[in-house]
């Protein structure tokens, strides 16, 4: 809950919300693991987190009954396919006609969400009371959350008889001070914590300590069968990907582009993501006032990504952070090397120096322009690094990634078998 909600209110709802958690948990039946839900914010939209979340469901529902809840919905077909055996549920459908209470309550800004998270202007009080009511209708099951306001909204209104698992798909150290005493405080309460990168995972130890959950551990990206064959590696492209925002840095990368195109004019760069008509913009003129509007292009998005990949020979990331970097690996699934700045936390912990890509200090734009005209220079060095890479993105196979999935579940059952006064005690919200 965010603002500034105190009082004798907050109290009684949270002493209401324990004595109903108290008496659900005396009558909880046996775990179960065989109901997965997901919760995400936009199941239709496009987008990394999205991409690997419909992967993981598509695993699991090789073996159990699954459903995503996407929070809102703003499209009226999915961009990426959902997979065979997925259900998809909205809570706030924007698509459809929407009733009088829906219209008046989607005027007041969200207070389940809060403000330091980038999706705060995108809910309203509508969603709110949209995902408590269906958390607290919950009966049993396990419950995936996939970002932080969630994660808080799963720990604070989960029933207790639902196996609760949070999932980080940035990092910590994003996260505002506000954000991070929310977790902290908040965390604890879910029946485990999942991040994408042994960084992150250390992060997040040091700052749950001995209130972290029961389970805290590090679980990879499985990298998704894409569409498109191999890359031959003799195509004069370079791609990158991602949405356009300034987090994926290609700014940066239009920079050290100046360089690699006056020492080979006939290497192009492609661009493929989504983002702001504003910030495209503002990337389009800064490509025209660098003079290369012949060599970078802006693709938009793309369903077809394995396909682009395959008619590239390099692949770029050029991010002040990553949160795992679920490109790096779609990438290197085509054979393509990839050259990358080392900025946390994900590409260091996927790309090997030297081995299957390069790495590259982060920021700085001269040496990024030197690893792409490395590669682009050194034919053979290309096709080794491709041959490893093919090699790395293997060990991120869906059934191997998956079967770690398949044992959190088991051991979250097993553990749901011994008291736990988390489940039952609330406390003092936090602010």
């Amino acid at each position: 809950m965010t603002g500034k909600i105190r009082g004798p209110v907050t109290r009684a709802a949270l002493w209401s919300l324990k004595r109903l958690n108290d008496r659900r948990a005396r009558r909880a039946p046996a775990p179960d693991t065989g109901t997965v839900r997901i919760v995400l914010h936009h199941a239709y939209g496009m987008g990394g987190t999205i991409r690997t979340v419909l992967n993981l469901a598509g695993y699991l529902a090789r073996e159990r009954d699954v459903e995503i809840i996407s929070v809102v919905r703003t499209a009226e077909e999915p961009f990426l396919p959902i997979p065979p055996g997925v259900r998809v549920s909205f809570l706030d459908d924007r698509i459809t006609a929407r009733s009088p209470a829906a219209r008046l309550l989607s005027r007041f800004a969200s207070r389940l969400v809060p403000e330091q998270e980038n999706i705060h202007h995108t809910v309203s009080l509508w969603t709110d009371l949209r995902l408590i009511r269906r958390l607290r209708a919950m009966r049993g099951g396990v419950l995936i959350t996939t970002r932080p306001a969630y994660n808080l909204a799963a720990a604070l209104f989960a029933p207790p008889e639902v196996i609760t698992i949070g999932q980080e798909h940035v990092s910590l150290q994003v996260h505002r001070p506000q954000m991070r005493r929310l977790i902290k405080r908040r965390y604890g309460r879910l029946d485990a914590f999942v991040t994408l990168t042994e960084a992150d995972l250390a992060q997040y130890a040091g700052l749950l300590k001995a209130d972290a959950p029961r389970q805290l551990l590090r679980i990879p990206n499985a990298v998704p069968r894409l569409a498109g064959d191999l890359s031959h590696l003799d195509e004069r492209v370079v791609v990158a990907i991602g949405r356009l925002v300034h987090a994926k840095g290609f700014d940066r990368l239009v920079t050290a582009w100046r360089q690699v195109a006056a020492a080979h004019p006939n290497w192009i760069l492609r661009i493929f993501g989504g983002g702001t008509p504003e910030r495209e913009q503002r990337l389009r003129e800064q490509i025209e006032e660098a003079g290369l509007t012949d060599g970078v292009f802006l693709m938009g998005s793309s369903q077809e990504i394995g396909v682009e990949l395959a008619k590239s020979s390099i692949y770029v990331v050029s991010s002040r952070y990553e949160g795992f970097g679920m490109t790096i690996l779609e990438a290197m699934s085509k054979g393509v090397p990839v050259v990358g700045f080392d900025c946390p936390h994900g590409p260091r912990e996927i790309i090997a120096h030297e081995h299957d890509g390069l790495l590259i200090p982060a920021g700085d734009t001269d040496a990024l322009a030197g690893g792409i005209r490395r590669l682009i220079e050194d034919e053979e060095l290309r096709r080794t690094l491709g041959g490893n890479a093919l090699r790395t993105a293997a060990r991120y196979d869906l059934d191997t990634v998956g079967a770690r999935w398949d044992a959190l579940l088991a051991d979250l059952a097993g553990l749901r078998g011994r008291p736990d006064p988390r489940h039952c005690s609330l406390g003092t919200p936090a602010r």
